[in-house]
């Protein structure tokens, strides 16, 4: 049975028991959970749900811009623009409240980094192998 009177069975200007002006329902009293329908004050959204305004978990992500930049001019340049466009995304995603998309960019950004530079140690190790083949077999000398 409801605590609410019938529907059209209150006076003009009488509120139904257990209501603030406006017709919301009261906050539950310190301690007790919200009753089914009831807004849940301060807690944290189910899993899957978007948390608007929520505080990040820890400090701003480091957008490795400096490292996407030393290996697009030093290394592999493909790899290394790569780097640079996901550095970029990092703050502003922090800003707008995407704190793990930006940590994901900012993961992906150290990723290509770290690509970069291994793709251009293996070319010079490479070239290295190759120059000191073409040196034994007499390729080189005059």
């Amino acid at each position: 049975m409801s605590e609410y009177p019938p529907y059209g069975s209150e006076q003009p200007g009488q509120q139904p028991p257990n209501q603030q002006p406006g017709g919301y329902p009261p906050p539950p009293a310190y301690g007790q959970q919200p009753q089914y329908g009831q807004p849940s004050y301060g807690a944290q959204p189910a899993f899957g749900q978007p948390s608007y305004g929520a505080a990040p978990s820890g400090p701003r992500p480091n957008n490795n811009l400096v490292l996407a930049i030393l290996s697009t001019v030093l290394c592999c340049l493909p790899a290394g623009i790569v780097s640079i466009v996901y550095a970029a995304k990092v703050n502003g995603l922090w800003d707008s409240g995407q704190y793990a998309q930006a940590q994901a960019a900012a993961e992906s950004a150290k990723k290509w980094a770290i690509i970069s530079a291994g793709v251009t140690l293996v070319g010079v190790v490479l070239y290295v192998i190759f120059i000191v083949i073409l040196g034994a077999s007499g390729s080189l000398s005059p």
